[in-house]
């Protein structure tokens, strides 16, 4: 298959009433793993990038591991600028060959949202590149992402920035979070599914994103705690939630905590089992691997993406 934008992607999820995951990488081994998780289930899949694994990786370096990883398995691959700050990022990544980006400009007031939003989508169109943005505010912490209060997406503000900007996608925000630590651990997570029930009443057949959408393992929780890791507290979104979610108008989730709990828990178990072991190979196959577990976990009971494909 071959590296496309995420338009025919969204298109067969709305209809289907499934969901694409979206996982950010960083370096080679998560980029096999999740691909070669995608492969075993015969499912699309969309690998982010955030200005971090730039700065971390390089684009070229990434964009040439993501050629590579497509050659290898033969599944459609949307490569994916997440969180992208400005027009200068977003022109970066579009100019090294990625097939989407996301803007976000939730932090600006309304209209210089709509402004900027307006901007990077005009520039990505006339390249062939689509482009997601966001309206509404996801509390957590996420690479640069940093915000302390969560602001729900107005439905009809929505509607209004969708028309003005001509934005492909639209992340909202009905109640996910950043990071591994969301929510108290006495707090029960509720998702707004009434507004997205009225997001997707006002614009029939368009993709909706959530971000912040890991469902926290406890596994490997408890296995990063077990060989020495403090990862006190964290809780996650309920998988029932995500697969609602799914199966309404949202057409993308992304999660990028669950891929990194599970790196890290195989990481630290090898080096606890096996603490002579210095071979990065063994280690980082075993990050590997249970990535790849994850990634399967997900579009089989949280996307229900698997055999998107044929």
């Amino acid at each position: 298959m071959a590296l496309v934008t995420t338009k025919e992607m969204f298109k067969k999820a709305y209809e289907g009433k499934y969901a694409i995951g979206a996982f950010n990488i960083n370096n080679l081994e998560i980029i096999q793993g999740v691909v070669r998780g995608a492969k075993a289930k015969n499912s699309a899949v969309i690998l982010q990038v955030s200005k971090g694994a730039i700065k971390y990786a390089g684009a070229k370096y990434l964009k040439a591991m993501v050629d590579a990883a497509i050659e290898e398995t033969g599944i459609d691959v949307a490569l994916h600028l997440d969180h992208g700050p400005d027009f200068e990022t977003v022109k970066s990544v579009i100019d090294a060959g990625f097939t989407s980006v996301m803007f976000d400009g939730s932090h600006f007031d309304y209209e210089e949202n709509v402004a900027k939003t307006k901007e990077v989508v005009e520039y990505a169109h006339a390249h062939g590149v689509v482009v997601e943005a966001e309206l509404g505010v996801l509390a957590g912490v996420e690479d640069d992402v940093v915000a302390a209060e969560h602001i729900y997406t107005d439905p009809d503000q929505a509607v209004d920035f969708v028309n003005r900007t001509g934005v492909d996608s639209l992340a909202i925000a009905i109640g996910t979070s950043h990071g591994a630590f969301k929510f108290p651990l006495d707090y029960k997570p509720q998702l707004r599914f009434d507004i997205l029930e009225k997001i997707q009443e006002k614009l029939p057949g368009f993709p909706i994103v959530l971000h912040g959408a890991s469902a926290v393992d406890p596994e490997a929780v408890e296995t990063c705690n077990k060989y020495g890791g403090d990862i006190a507290g964290a809780k996650g979104i309920p998988v029932d939630m995500l697969r609602k979610a799914s199966s309404m108008a949202v057409c993308k989730i992304n999660m990028d905590t669950d891929i990194r709990l599970a790196m890290t828990a195989a990481v630290r178990k090898t080096f606890g089992d096996k603490p002579k072991e210095f071979d990065p190979r063994k280690y980082l196959g075993a990050a590997r691997d249970a990535i790849q577990k994850v990634v399967e976990s997900k579009i089989d009971e949280v996307l229900g993406s698997a055999d998107s494909m044929k």
